[in-house]
């Protein structure tokens, strides 16, 4: 997606003001394989970038979700509590959390489609 920014642990993130929503992307979602469990932060909890801010289960494994940036969380989908395939069937329109940003100068850190593009090509 041409308006995401991305980590090089496979999160997304849109960028809206000084808030952003993250998510985990298509890449991530395939290796996982069918999600049946996702934990989430609370709200309020603040995170640095490449920490973890919660713990996604599937069929194959658990693996962390780590913060692109530094931030607040100031929503969660909870629709993620009772449906975590939604992160399988729609990656990039299932966001996990909201963040206020602590330094938006980190967003120069992240990666563009292209040179995200280029590491999954790696992974591969």
């Amino acid at each position: 997606m041409e308006n995401l920014l991305y980590s090089k642990e496979h999160e997304w993130i849109k960028v809206e003001g000084n808030t952003a929503l993250v998510g985990i992307t298509d890449h991530a979602q395939k290796s996982l394989g069918e999600i049946v469990y996702v934990e989430l932060p609370e709200i309020d909890d603040e995170f640095e970038a490449a920490e973890a801010f919660g713990v996604i289960e599937s069929v194959k494994a658990a693996s962390d979700s780590y913060m692109p940036v530094s931030g607040k969380i100031i929503e969660i989908n909870e629709d993620l509590e009772d449906n975590p395939t939604l992160l399988n069937e729609d990656p990039y329109g299932t966001w996990i959390i909201k963040i206020e940003l602590s330094d938006k100068g980190e967003l120069d850190s992240l990666l563009d489609l292209s040179a995200y593009n280029e590491l999954c090509e790696e992974d591969n």
